[in-house]
C-alpha cells in the first residue's frame, strides 16, 4: 500500500504507535511517530472539517474523499534532500541492519524479489561487517606545529 492511499484509521488509535501497511502492523520509531503527530496536528487545524480519511492531504483532497496522487507528492518533495525514493531505500536498508542481513525476511517484509533482497541483504552484510574503528570517517585533525 501505498502512504498516498494510506487511510487514517491504519494508524493505531490505541496509541501504540503501530502503522498498518499491507496488512502488517510496523511499529514507528520515535521519529516517525513525532513527525506522523506533528502533520496530524497541521491536518486538524488546516482542514478542521474534512471527511479525507487519508493519511496525506492537500488543499485539493481535502473537500473529497479522495487520496492525494502519486505525482503531486513526488513534486511537492522535489528539490528536498528525503526524496521518497531515498526514504525507501533508507527504510529498507534500516530493516536489514536492524534484523539482519536476511534476504528471506526482507523480501518478506518488502515483497521484494529474491534478486533485490540478496542485494539490501549484501549491503547490510558490509556494512555490519565494516570495520569502523580502524577506519576514521575523516581525516584526523592536524596537530599544531610547536615551533
Amino acid at each position: 500500500m501505498s502512504v498516498t492511499v494510506m487511510a487514517m484509521f491504519e494508524l493505531s488509535a490505541s496509541g501504540t504507535s503501530l502503522l498498518n501497511l499491507t496488512g502488517r502492523s510496523r511499529r514507528l520509531d520515535d521519529l516517525t511517530l513525532q513527525a506522523v503527530l506533528a502533520w496530524l496536528e497541521f491536518r486538524r487545524q488546516r482542514w478542521p472539517n474534512t471527511a479525507n480519511p487519508h493519511l496525506i492531504i492537500n488543499q485539493q483532497t481535502a473537500m473529497d474523499t479522495t487520496p492525494v496522487n502519486f505525482i503531486w507528492l513526488s513534486q511537492t518533495l522535489r528539490g528536498q534532500t528525503a526524496t521518497l525514493g531515498r526514504l525507501r531505500v533508507d527504510r529498507q536498508l534500516e530493516e536489514a541492519l536492524f534484523h539482519g542481513p536476511d534476504p528471506l525476511h526482507l523480501a518478506e517484509v518488502f515483497g521484494f524479489d529474491e534478486k533485490t533482497a540478496i542485494r539490501y541483504a549484501a549491503a547490510a552484510r558490509q556494512l555490519l561487517e565494516a570495520d569502523f574503528e580502524s577506519t576514521p570517517a575523516c581525516d584526523p585533525p592536524a596537530t599544531p606545529n610547536p615551533s
